[in-house]
């Protein structure tokens, strides 16, 4: 398999912070899955913040289950599940500490063996091929990571609205959690 090592991973301690601050420090940084076919890598340019328990667009609001077991865990793990029954959606456990929560990828920019959409978060994990093979695999390190840009920080403005489809999370649904680079042509939804 071709590693790439022009990128670094991103450590644990970068997750186990805040959701809010990691879904806005992950922008311009990237995905990357090192797969038999090809290295994947996206750079990722629209994110999502579920704050935990007290959050109620949050999974991790309605208590621990097998399928969000993986959000009560530590920081820097990826948590994978399917939405209607079609869409793998990938998140990553944020912290501080073991605090229930995550960040969810809506849309990546594709930098590297890309040759799908990425606009939308079902379309993020098609394009990467990721699946719930995936859930609970330690994104920190192994064939699936977050990566900082080989060049540094980049300089772009930050866009912060509410949520798309939470609409059932009350007051939640209208906090402003969602993350993007202004003007990207890759995100989502305006």
């Amino acid at each position: 398999m071709k590693r790439t090592t022009a990128l670094a991973h991103l450590k644990r301690g970068f997750f186990d912070r805040p959701a809010d601050l990691v879904a806005r420090e992950l922008l311009g940084r990237y995905l990357v899955h090192e797969r038999q076919e090809a290295v994947h890598i996206g750079r990722i340019v629209e994110t999502e913040a579920y704050l935990g328990p007290h959050d109620l667009a949050s999974h991790s609001c309605r208590k621990k289950t097998p399928r969000t077991a993986v959000m009560f865990g530590p920081p820097g793990f990826a948590y994978v599940y399917l939405i209607y029954g079609i869409h793998h959606l990938i998140n990553v456990v944020t912290g501080p500490g073991e605090n229930p929560s995550a960040v969810l990828l809506r849309a990546l920019e594709p930098v590297q063996h890309i040759d799908d959409k990425t606009r939308g978060p079902g379309l993020v994990c098609r394009a990467m091929h990721i699946d719930r093979q995936m859930n609970g695999c330690d994104a920190t390190a192994g064939s699936l990571y977050f990566a900082a840009s080989p060049t540094g920080p980049e300089g772009f403005e930050i866009v912060e609205k509410p949520r798309i489809g939470v609409d059932y999370a009350g007051t939640w649904a209208k906090k402003p959690l969602r993350f993007y680079i202004r003007d990207n042509p890759f995100i989502s939804r305006r």
